[in-house]
């Protein structure tokens, strides 16, 4: 099974944790498109989505599905969304599309929160994909000395302005031990708007892709 495949099966397989007539959150990337054309299949049977990104707003208006402010709504059942790297604690490093803060904001009011990826992103120690922060433009040279300082290796996302109008900078040479507290430090820098460690609100469920099947990890 390619790895497209392996995306595929994943994000069909989120379609068990659609409640029928709710409002689903939805994240961002390749394997979301998957769980996106999925959840097509059920347009009719939920009220809608919140989405985290433009991407995947057009990708849902297209099939049908209504999608609904934030600001219009207190409480998601499931949140669905992708990991660039997911460790077997559950957190993720996340943020390769640009769309990190988006999408923790829409974690942040979900009952349960669904990751999908196929098997090359569960690893036992993240940081081999660089860790994005998003950042407000003019702390962009401030905030990458303080990640200097830190021991970390800030490269620029040139060309990259996401949904929010900022920047991003991807941290390499880090591994990552304590994601939690990562989280935390790095947020408390002034001009970080947040970053791609999703630790303080890990997944929940883990459906992985892999050659065998999709796999069913929970906390």
């Amino acid at each position: 099974m390619s790895q497209d495949a392996q995306k595929k099966a994943a994000g069909w397989e989120a379609l068990k944790y659609v409640e029928k007539d709710t409002i689903v959150g939805v994240g961002t990337g390749s394997t979301v498109n998957h769980f996106i054309d999925a959840l097509g299949t059920m347009a009719d049977q939920i009220k809608g989505a919140v989405s985290s990104s433009e991407a995947s707003t057009e990708r849902l208006k297209a099939l049908g599905i209504e999608v609904f402010d934030m600001n219009s709504v207190s409480e998601l059942s499931v949140y669905v969304d992708g990991a660039d790297e997911v460790n077997h604690q559950m957190d993720m490093i996340k943020g390769g599309g640009a769309a990190l803060t988006r999408e923790k904001i829409v974690a942040s009011i979900a009952k349960q929160f669904v990751c999908i990826a196929d098997e090359s992103k569960l690893v036992k120690t993240m940081g081999t994909f660089p860790l994005p922060i998003e950042v407000i433009p003019m702390s962009r040279a401030a905030v990458a000395r303080e990640i200097v300082k830190m021991g970390g290796d800030p490269i620029y996302r040139e060309g990259c302005i996401t949904d929010n109008g900022c920047h991003i900078l991807d941290v390499h040479s880090w591994k990552i031990d304590d994601a939690k507290a990562l989280e935390q430090q790095l947020n408390n820098l002034v001009g970080v708007v947040t970053n791609g460690l999703f630790a303080r609100r890990g997944a929940d469920v883990l459906l992985l892709g892999s050659p065998e099947g999709v796999k069913t990890i929970t906390k």
